[in-house]
């Protein structure tokens, strides 16, 4: 059983970080607590006690979206439906709807959050891949002598390991800047050892930029997690599929790259064979929906890896 003496809601940075301060060494920082009561199970026995639970889902600048031409700021406590639900979002970044269809169950969905994904670091989180991809800086904001300090470093470097991230004490994630990539199309492949609520043993993320007739790409943007201890952006695949023309060999080629990837220490053919798998069916999925010709690719390729 996990208990709390205090479950606090603040409203504002200054309210939370006041009740980070007051309860200095014996709270917890949550927001759609939806990993909450696995992190307490997790190797312990009997009850698990926190004082003070600091739910900072009611502060409004974690919950701010704002989708420019170029630029996309997330707040830390936008839930995963969101990327359902709110259009311009969706489309400025194309695979993070594919992402949130596979993001657990619809009730998990509704609130677990951008920011709950990513500081809990855990080699198989969904939306880290596609933050990735999107070249994503992590916003943090701490309190210090009386004022509010923020600073911000790329999502690579702030994930540091399973579990680990480049999180202060007394800090806060309070959101993300991203490329905005309208225009392109996008696919979120996944895989886990069941058939629902599933954690990923590999999950990818794929965007495609064709040109005006659909035969050649003009960019692309991968990037890998579930192999490794952190996610991994696959720019050598980019590279050698930038300004190329969209053929099924291209495709098949850019799948045998990433194979010597695999770190995990199980099931590392499974994991390299799925990797394939999952590079042409995304770079397959993301073409299509960015306006691939209809000749591009073959029936017989997108049968093989539909």
């Amino acid at each position: 059983m996990l208990i709390c003496d205090e479950y606090l809601t603040p409203t504002s940075l200054a309210e939370a970080f006041a009740a980070m301060e007051k309860n200095r060494g014996r709270y917890r920082v949550v927001a759609g607590c939806t990993d909450t009561l696995p992190w307490a199970r997790e190797g312990r026995a009997g009850d698990v006690e926190i004082p003070a639970l600091i739910d900072v889902t009611k502060i409004p600048e974690l919950n701010e979206r704002q989708v420019g031409d170029r630029r996309v700021r997330i707040g830390a406590a936008t839930p995963i439906q969101r990327f359902l639900d709110d259009a311009a979002l969706g489309r400025a970044m194309p695979a993070m709807p594919r992402c949130a269809v596979w993001f657990a169950d619809d009730q998990i969905r509704a609130q677990a959050t951008l920011g709950g994904n990513v500081v809990n670091a855990s080699p198989a989180a969904d939306a880290t891949p596609c933050l990735e991809a999107h070249d994503a800086v992590v916003e943090l904001a701490s309190a210090q002598n009386g004022k509010i300090v923020k600073r911000s470093m790329p999502l690579r470097d702030f994930i540091t390991g399973p579990g680990k991230t480049q999180l202060a004490e007394g800090e806060l994630v309070t959101g993300f800047e991203c490329d905005a990539l309208a225009g392109f199309g996008g696919s979120f492949e996944k895989v886990g050892h069941r058939r629902s609520l599933v954690i990923s043993v590999v999950c990818l993320a794929v965007m495609v930029k064709l040109d005006r007739d659909g035969r050649v790409i003009e960019d692309t943007r991968l990037a890998i997690a579930g192999i490794r201890p952190v996610p991994r952006r696959l720019r050598e695949i980019e590279d050698l599929l930038r300004g190329k023309k969209l053929t099924g060999a291209l495709l098949e080629e850019a799948a045998d790259m990433p194979l010597d990837l695999v770190q995990s220490r199980s099931r590392q053919e499974y994991r390299r064979d799925v990797v394939r798998g999952f590079l042409v069916r995304g770079l397959i999925a993301a073409s299509r929906r960015a306006g691939a010709s209809p000749d591009a690719l073959t029936q017989e390729l997108e049968a093989a890896y539909g």
